[in-house]
């Protein structure tokens, strides 16, 4: 340790001595108090006490914190030693310097002294053991009495929470047996619920049998629905292909889905050609011309009717296409067309009788055909022929007189004004 540090350190410590100096003066230090002082200053002495030590970073050196010794009193009363030792210290008579009988004296006294403590010692005992017997007694005594009570308390509490727990298990197991009984009248108005709204899904709903050539969007048309309805309706899927005589769910009554998709209707009691085209949304026009009937014409009950709705139109269209095509393959002949109908003036006496006795009536497609096309050409009674210019088949049901050749006649029933309106032409005969 250098020089300036213990110089610096001890200066100021110097300094505060001298400070307590001129502070503690006046008074008298106590190790040179005499006999004649009362007082004397007990803190005469010039210290300090360094307790901390810090170091200042910006002035970059140590810093020393000081206390100085907490003086409570500035003087002591000074005693004197005979004062001490009269007050304090008890000076009893020697023994060795004592006679016989003072002696014996002396321990009489002290023995009958040590006898009245024991006697004064024992009843006071005796006393407090007494009152504290009593004490414990009534102590005893009223904590059992307390115990007792809390006893009976305490059982009244546990005779009343069982009875309440019995109350309450009654009742949650009422609870539970009503709210088991709702649940099962839930569960059965639910299932009532579910089996009539079944009941009225099977009479409102149909099952159609998938056909050849079928797909959804045909099925959809058909019906008049939507693909994405048939679809959610049967579960199926964008991939999924369709098989012939599957089933399929579709919301019509299945006695209309079977309308619908044979279109065809039979005939009841009370209908009529404007009645059944009201029914299903159709002209009866329409109705007419596919079922090659006019106003006049009339139906009976069990007469199956074609009804023209698209997809059958689209159907009756195939099967004329391939009709045609089929014939040309076969026979053809150009022969020259005329028309008659059911009129005395045209016909014998039995306009509704043709020959090989064929009775004919208004609406249906037939024709009389010359006797070389029964003798040359091969038609005989019966034959279906297509007519250029005209839909469908007609069927050789009559024969004309002898003196025509490659020729026929259109029946056209009772429809004078249409037999003029066609007249004679040349058209092409397939058969």
């Amino acid at each position: 340790m250098s020089k300036k540090y213990l110089t610096n350190k001890l200066t100021p410590i110097l300094f505060a001595s001298t400070a307590l100096t001129s502070t503690w003066a006046s008074s008298v230090d106590c190790r040179v108090a005499t006999g004649g002082l009362s007082e004397c200053n007990p803190y005469s002495s010039r210290f300090i006490v360094a307790k901390e030590v810090k170091y200042d970073k910006q002035n970059k050196k140590l810093i020393d914190v000081r206390t100085l010794p907490n003086v409570h009193k500035t003087s002591v009363k000074v005693v004197s030693v005979i004062d001490m030792v009269e007050n304090s210290i008890k000076v009893e008579k020697s023994i060795r310097y004592m006679g016989g009988q003072d002696r014996e004296l002396e321990d009489l006294n002290i023995e009958s002294a040590e006898k009245k403590s024991t006697l004064t010692l024992s009843k006071d005992t005796e006393e407090r053991r007494a009152l504290t017997l009593d004490k414990l007694t009534k102590m005893q005594e009223l904590a059992y009495t307390n115990f007792i009570k809390k006893v009976e308390e305490l059982q009244l509490e546990v005779i009343s929470e069982n009875n309440l727990t019995t109350d309450i298990n009654i009742s949650i197991a009422k609870k539970e047996d009503i709210a088991k009984k709702e649940e099962i009248v839930k569960k059965e108005e639910i299932e009532k619920k579910e089996k009539i709204v079944i009941k009225k899904i099977i009479k409102d709903t149909g099952i159609y049998q998938v056909e050849k050539g079928d797909s959804l969007i045909t099925i959809a048309k058909k019906f008049s629905m939507k693909k994405a309805k048939l679809k959610e309706l049967n579960g199926l899927k964008n991939s999924s292909k369709l098989k012939i005589n599957q089933k399929l769910i579709i919301p019509i009554k299945q006695a209309l889905l079977d309308i619908i998709s044979s279109a065809e209707y039979a005939v009841k009691s009370g209908d009529n050609i404007g009645s059944i085209a009201r029914k299903f949304d159709l002209s009866s026009k329409d109705i007419m011309k596919y079922n090659r009937l006019h106003k006049r014409s009339t139906i009976h009950i069990g007469q199956k009717i074609i009804l023209p709705f698209p997809h059958k139109i689209a159907e009756l269209k195939k099967k004329k296409r391939s009709r045609i095509v089929s014939t040309r393959g076969k026979r053809k002949l150009r022969v020259t067309a005329t028309a008659y109908t059911s009129h005395r003036g045209q016909t014998d006496k039995t306009p509704f009788l043709a020959a090989w006795n064929n009775r004919i009536r208004p609406g249906m497609k037939i024709v009389a055909v010359s006797r070389d096309m029964l003798t040359r050409y091969g038609l005989k009674n019966g034959s279906k022929i297509r007519i250029s210019g005209l839909p469908g088949y007609y069927t050789v049901r009559d024969k004309m007189n002898k003196r025509y050749r490659k020729r026929i006649d259109i029946y056209m029933g009772m429809n004078r004004r249409k037999a003029l309106r066609w007249g004679r032409r040349s058209v092409m005969l397939y058969y």
